[in-house]
């Protein structure tokens, strides 16, 4: 099964590709990145360049499920609606590639991957590291989040 993983944001997008097959002991990251988009360009045109980003890596890569972070509300309301409408785009172009859709709470993803739902930002990159097999001088936090975000789906898949 191929998932892909998505921690939404507007000028970082963080993205991971992530397969297990029967057998496998680990899940293994096939493609990660921090999309990223000029804060110099509108913001329509970031949601149009996020929209064609994730539309290709659906069809190179072919995952069969979209997971992606749910919204936390902070203090900055501007931000909160910019990455809701990330989400929307990102969604929409799963939903029209047929794409199964699972989305995943910060704490739903802390306990996937540390077994503890108030874990901090350090410990889940830490177990992320430790989870799947990646180079960890090349990793972003965005791309490190992306792929606890799929590794996520892949644990309640299996629950």
């Amino acid at each position: 099964m191929i998932i892909l993983g998505i921690d939404p944001g507007f000028e970082r997008l963080g993205v991971a590709i992530l397969e297990k097959n029967k057998g496998d002991k680990k899940e293994k990251v096939l493609f990660s990145e921090c999309f990223h988009t000029s804060s110099k360009i509108e913001f329509s045109e970031r949601l149009n360049l996020i929209g064609k980003e994730i539309k290709k890596i659906i069809k190179k890569f072919k995952p069969e499920i979209l997971s992606i972070e749910t919204l936390f509300l902070n203090t900055n309301q501007k931000t909160v609606m910019h990455v809701a409408e990330v989400r929307g785009v990102v969604i929409y172009e799963a939903s029209l590639l047929n794409l199964k859709i699972f989305e995943a709470s910060p704490p739903q993803i802390k306990i996937a991957t540390t077994g503890y739902g108030k874990a901090n930002k350090e410990q889940v990159m830490k177990m992320v590291k430790i989870l799947v097999n990646i180079d960890n001088n090349k990793k972003s936090d965005d791309e490190l989040d992306a792929i606890a975000v799929a590794l996520t789906a892949f644990a309640h898949i299996r629950t």
